[in-house]
Parts: C-alpha cells; structure tokens; sequence
C-alpha cells in the first residue's frame, strides 16, 4: 500500500437516486428474509409475526398467507387468528382463510364466529358444511337460540340452500322446536326430494323426538335414493330398536355385518344400540365372537361385563372385568369391577380384588387405591378405606400421591392441622409438588389470616404450573384476601375458563360483586346452579350476598 495521500472519499452512487415505488425497500426485503430464515430455523413465532408485519406494510396477500402458514406450526393461536384476520382482509376473495377462520372459532368454542364464517363460505357457493356444524354444536351442547337466528337470516335471504334448511332444522330440532324443524324439512323436500342426506336427517330428528315409525319411513327412503349407504341401514336399525322390534333390526344389522365384518368397534357400537334398548342378549350375541380374536378389545370386555352384571351375573362379571389388559380400559374395568362388588354388599372381596391387582400391577399402585377409596367411601365403608390406604403406603411410603390423598382426606373430615402437619411434610419431602403447595397454601387463606406464607406457597405452586386452573383460583383468591381485589379478578377469569365449577364461579361472582359488575355476577351464579345439582359454594355465596339469587 502505497504511504502516500490517502485517496478522496467515493461519492454514495445511492445519494441521488430516485425513491423505490415498487417492490421491497432495504427495510422491507431485510425484514422478509430475517422472516424467511427464522422460518427456516423452526422459530416459526417469528417467522410468523415478520411476515405479518411485512404484510401489513406492503398490503400483501401473499405474505399474509405465508404469516398463516407459519402461525400454524405455533401453539399461538392469537397469532394464528390475526394472521389469519390478515389474510382474509387482503383476499376477501379468496376462501381459504374464512376457512381456517372457522377452524380456529370451533376450537375456540366461538360457535356465533365458527358459523358466520361458514356462511361467508356459502355465500361464496363453497361447500359450507353447515349441517356437519349443526351437529358439532349440539354435541357441544352450544347456546342455540342465537345460531338459530344467524341460519334463519340466512335461508331468508337463500332459500333454495339445502344444507343451511338442514343446519337450521337440525338446531331447531335440538332446542325442542321439532314441530318447525320437520316443517322446514318438508318444504326443503318438495324442491330437493332426491337429497340423501336430507332423508337422513328427517330420519335423526324423528327418531329424536320419538317417532320411530317416521324414522324407519325416512331412513327407507333415503335408502332408496342411496343404497349402498350405510347411514341408513344404522338409521333403519336405530328405529326398529328403539320400537321394540328386535327381530328387524338384527336383519339390518347382519346387512351391515357382512359389509363390514372386519370391524370390532362396528360389533361394539351396534351392541350399544342394543344395550341403550335393554336388548341385552342380542348385544351379548354380537360380541362374543369377538372373544377369539388374538387382539380382542378391550371395550368387548367391559361390555360383556356390563351385561353379565346387570342380569346379575356378578361373577361373570369380574371375570371379564379382569381380562382388560393394563392400556385403555384398564381403570375403567377395575373401577367397574370394584363398584360392582361393593354395591353388592361384597367389600371384604373389593379390598382383596384390588390388593391382588395392586401387587400384580404395582405401576397402577396409586389409581387403583383411588378407585378403591372411592368405591368404599361412596358406601360408608371409610375404614375399609382407611386401611387400604394404609396398605398402598405401606408398600410405597415414599410415594408423593398417596402422601397427598391422606392429607387431604384429613382435610374432608375437619381435621385442618392434621392436613397442614401432614401437608408440611410431603412439601419438605418434595418441595416443587405444585398440588401440595396450592392445597397448603389455600387451606391457610381460608381457614386462617397467614396471608403471607398463604401467598408465598400459592405464587411457589404457580411458578411451577402457571396454567393450572385450581392454582390461578387460590392466587386469585388469596389476592382478593388482601384486598387486591382488581388484581384477583383476572387470575379468576382464567381459573373459571379452564376450570368452569361452581367453586371457581363462587369465587368469580363474589369478586365481580364487590367491583360492582352486578349483572355478571348474577348471570354467572345462574349458570352455575343450572350446571349441577349440588353447589354448596353457590349456596354459601347467596347467604352473603342475597341479590343475586336468580
């Protein structure tokens, strides 16, 4: 290098050069690719939010679509939703982003949402599944009124829609307006007669409202317009059974059989309809030739013992019950075989079945002891109980569950410090049990004024499970407590999305009273008595505050 006068400075070519009116600028493309490599690492969160970002700034409905793409390889499902948002603001054309909208709305349980964008759908001329939505909103057991409304406005407007008229007649149905659903149905029939899944229908909602011969008439019809449809061979079985008239439907079942032999859940499901009928024998039928199979279900077993217990073959039953192997099923069947015995005035051989399952399947220890505790508590059995606790413990002293179960069942019998003394000391055996720190810390917030170390154990428990809804209860509760009562609201608000008992909602209502919010607090209390029988949270809750009692 040469040591002379340094060279003049180059002049920026860039300095005087015209403004970008198309495409990225430095900021825009540096901001896509940064986006584009997160992606490429698996930082999808941020990949996500680049390309909303971009796209908000640029207007683009390609890099909407490419956020939503990433935003689903998330578990944030705001981010899923406004990229989402974004996307459909930018395409209103374009379908694929009402569809995902829907999506996320039914996983949310925002049914109102879910089904105004199906109707966007159909409004466009796509395939809306509207009827699908019908029913996955009665199963949910959804608010109908309001939905109902939303499809009436729709088939005002759309008469000629097959699958809204369906939809809307499905709900109808549902919220006990069969009259006017099956009316609808008619009318839809004189224009759309060769639709199968409107003979479907009409054959659902009679058979729901009682009128099995209505049932069988439409089931036939639909079977006609689409015979190799097995819809309606289970449509046809589904109303000779519940007429009574066995004998037919075992002939619509064998059809189905011999279509579908293969199939254990399809014996399984149609031995329920028998079983739902008091058929009992023609159900016990269906499933004993499952029994030779090398991969028997396990569901065969516990049917076969339902079935044998309630013709009081006691125990036939427990050796059914006693051939499900430890997987699915396994606690059903011992919690099945366990109830059986002790209702049957037969606890001594309860306590010894279960000891023997127990010793046979020792990572089981701490569920079976439960379903025992459980079946001879609910028969007044509760040193029966006591023992069998102190049996598992014995096997298994160190074991943190069983530590807790015993505390807590101190707790239900008023002995608080005994709990407390027992509690302190699972916690100092396993300092970071999220469970035994909540269980102290709310049983001192309620039972006595150390809000302090009430407090540390709670935030202890939180910090090792910030989602669990019993915990942001008792955090929501203690802050209440101590006067916080505006901060207690929103850890209650999410206890009671998670977690929707009469318990949480007693602490809700009582919280949302004292701030005021008298109408929530009413609708809330009159949502949890129509939700149980028992409340005796509730019920404290209205001695203090009268007013809002329903």
């Amino acid at each position: 290098m040469s040591g002379g006068t340094a060279s003049p400075p180059v002049d920026d070519p860039l300095a005087t050069a015209p403004p970008i009116s198309s495409g990225f600028d430095a900021k825009g493309l540096s901001q896509v690719l940064l986006s584009e490599m997160a992606g490429q690492r698996g930082d999808f969160h941020r990949a996500a939010a680049g390309y909303l970002a971009a796209a908000a700034r640029y207007r683009s409905a390609a890099l909407a679509e490419r956020a939503t793409l990433a935003a689903r390889y998330t578990d944030d499902t705001a981010l899923l939703n406004a990229t989402a948002e974004r996307w459909q603001q930018l395409a209103p054309d374009d379908t694929a982003p009402e569809k995902l909208l829907s999506g996320i709305a039914v996983d949310r349980g925002n049914w109102p949402a879910a089904l105004q964008h199906r109707l966007e759908l159909a409004r466009s001329g796509e395939d809306a599944q509207l009827l699908d939505l019908a029913d996955l909103m009665v199963e949910s057991r959804a608010e109908l009124p309001p939905l109902i409304a939303q499809l009436r406005d729709f088939t005002v407007a759309f008469p000629d829609h097959a699958d809204a008229q369906m939809a809307t007649a499905r709900l109808e149905a549902a919220d006990g307006m069969v009259d006017e659903a099956q009316q609808r149905l008619k009318n839809l029939a004189r224009r759309h007669a060769e639709l199968p899944e409107l003979w479907l229908t009409r054959s659902q909602i009679a058979l729901e409202a009682g009128d099995y011969a209505q049932a069988a008439s439409t089931a036939r019809r639909g079977q006609e317009l689409s015979p190799g449809d097995d819809r309606f061979l289970l449509a046809l079985a589904q109303a000779q059974i519940a007429n009574g008239d066995i004998a037919a439907a075992e002939g619509q079942i064998d059809r189905l059989l011999e279509r579908h032999d293969a199939t254990p859940s399809l014996r399984i499901g149609l031995a329920q309809l028998y079983l739902d009928a008091g058929a009992l024998e023609p159900a016990r039928r269906l499933l004993l030739p499952l029994l030779d199979r090398d991969d028997t279900p396990p569901a065969t077993y516990l049917v076969l013992g339902s079935i044998a217990e309630t013709q009081g073959e006691i125990d036939n039953a427990l050796l059914y019950y006693r051939q499900v192997p430890v997987g699915p099923g396994f606690l059903d069947s011992r919690a099945l075989a366990t109830r059986m015995l002790t209702a049957n005035g037969r606890s001594d051989e309860a306590q010894q079945f279960l000891r023997v399952e127990i010793l046979r399947h020792p990572g089981q220890r701490v569920a079976l002891t439960q379903i025992g505790l459980q079946a001879l508590d609910s028969v007044d059995q509760s040193a029966a109980a006591d023992a069998l606790l102190a049996s598992s413990l014995e096997q298994a002293p160190d074991e943190a569950d069983l530590l807790y179960t015993r505390a807590m069942r101190e707790f239900e019998r008023g002995n608080v410090e005994t709990m407390m003394r027992q509690m302190r000391q699972l916690i100092a055996r396993y300092p970071d049990n999220a469970a035994a720190l909540n269980a102290l810390g709310y049983t001192l917030a309620t039972t006595t004024e150390h809000y302090d170390e009430a407090q540390e154990l709670i935030e202890r428990a939180h910090a090792l499970e910030p989602q669990s809804p019993a915990i942001l209860d008792s955090l929501g509760w203690i802050y209440f407590k101590r006067g916080e009562t505006r901060k207690a609201l929103g850890y209650l608000r999410r206890a009671y999305t998670g977690q929707p008992d009469q318990e949480v909602a007693a602490h809700l209502a009582e919280v949302l009273v004292v701030l005021d919010h008298q109408d929530e607090a009413r609708a809330l209390v009159r949502s949890a008595l129509a939700d149980s029988d028992v409340h005796p949270d509730i019920d404290d809750l209205l001695t203090r505050y009268p007013q809002l009692a329903p």
